[in-house]
């Protein structure tokens, strides 16, 4: 069964910055590429970037282009977020995601139905 773990949620003043951490296990981690979502209040859920399985190639939604990075450490089957310049509409629940096909990665085409394991979530507030 394969298992993912977000970590780093927490309270940050907007400008601020914050990196979260995902461990995925139970997998062959760098055959798969690895999404990053985001619900906020009252919102639906949405993808903000995704990472191919080799890190070579990244998409990031419009929102968050130029102050959130993607990268990952295949050899620590872990994934990252650093996300700079933070602003109160960045505050939601963050989840973390394995796609379902390996060795793809779809770019902007991606939809939540690519992702079949996910974690728990950790929660992400900035307050101005």
């Amino acid at each position: 069964q394969v298992r993912v773990r977000e970590s780093g949620g927490g309270l940050v003043q907007a400008g601020g910055s914050m990196r979260l951490s995902c461990v995925a296990t139970e997998l062959t981690f760098d055959g798969y590429s690895m999404g990053w979502f985001r619900q906020a209040p009252g919102k639906e859920r949405e993808g903000i970037s995704y990472i191919s399985y080799d890190g070579d190639s990244t998409y990031y939604k419009d929102s968050v282009k130029g102050r959130f990075t993607t990268s990952r450490d295949n050899a620590k089957n872990t994934v990252y977020l650093q996300m700079n310049d933070l602003k109160p509409e960045d505050t939601g629940i963050y989840y973390c995601t394995v796609s379902r096909d390996p060795r793809v990665f779809w770019d902007a085409d991606y939809t939540e139905a690519d992702f079949p394991y996910w974690g728990q979530g950790t929660q992400v507030t900035v307050y101005s």
